[in-house]
């Protein structure tokens, strides 16, 4: 594990991305370590295609690429996992919601050998800070249906702060979420698929700049069908 790759989809996050991009960076130089980080502009209609061109030009590492297609956060965050070049990948958001410092933690635990590290914000150590109030009613049921369906202790899956290394990503695809439900198949599929993981406490911040893109009444269905997917995947595959 020599490199590692940061995917950051973009819709709209001009505000954030100067603050969130530097923060990222500054942490991994200081601890030494060989980074690059992806942004997908996902068919933004603000500056945020200006704002990560002039940070490249600062920092060599950060690239930036327009998602040309389909829009919509999974297929973003797909065609980050189709072009990255590290050894392992971590998928953070764009609006500073997620910490370097964690980022850090993950890191050293894909250096001891975990294949997967799954961050959660509500196990012992974790921690939140104004989270939406129907968003985390919403977040701990769909939470706790997983848990029962496959069975797992990891009671944060839909939290897409999370790093695989690459031969984890190259064994689960083909990928097909075209949304935020990206952020349950890719974890599921990695334990459907007997991939080693660790779960660390890690602590999350609502934005406080921009537009948040996750619409509940329009994930629902979503979330729901890649969890049963995945789930018949996992009791009718026979390996």
């Amino acid at each position: 594990m020599k490199k590692l790759s940061v995917i950051i989809p973009a819709r709209n996050e001009a505000v954030n991305l100067t603050e969130c991009i530097s923060e990222i960076s500054k942490k991994l130089r200081h601890h030494s370590i060989d980074f690059e980080i992806l942004v997908i502009d996902d068919g933004s209609t603000d500056n945020t295609a200006v704002v990560t061109k002039l940070i490249s030009e600062s920092i060599s590492s950060v690239k930036c690429i327009r998602n040309e297609g389909e829009n919509g956060f999974g297929r973003a965050v797909r065609l980050g996992l189709d072009n990255f070049s590290g050894d392992a990948v971590a998928i953070m958001m764009a609006d500073r919601s997620d910490s370097p410092k964690n980022l850090i933690t993950y890191w050293k635990c894909i250096q001891d050998g975990n294949d997967c590290v799954f961050g959660s914000r509500f196990s012992r150590g974790g921690k939140v800070y104004n989270y939406p109030l129907l968003k985390l009613l919403a977040n701990r049921v769909v939470n706790k249906m997983i848990q029962f369906a496959f069975k797992i202790k990891c009671n944060d899956v839909t939290n897409a702060f999370k790093m695989y290394r690459r031969e984890v990503i190259e064994g689960c695809k083909p990928f097909i979420s075209p949304h935020f439900n990206l952020t349950v198949e890719i974890p599921l599929k990695a334990i459907v698929r007997g991939y080693s993981w660790k779960v660390v406490p890690i602590s999350w911040k609502n934005r406080t700049k921009g537009v948040a893109k996750l619409k509940l009444r329009e994930m629902g269905s979503r979330y729901f069908f890649i969890i049963a997917y995945v789930w018949l995947e996992k009791y009718f595959s026979r390996g």
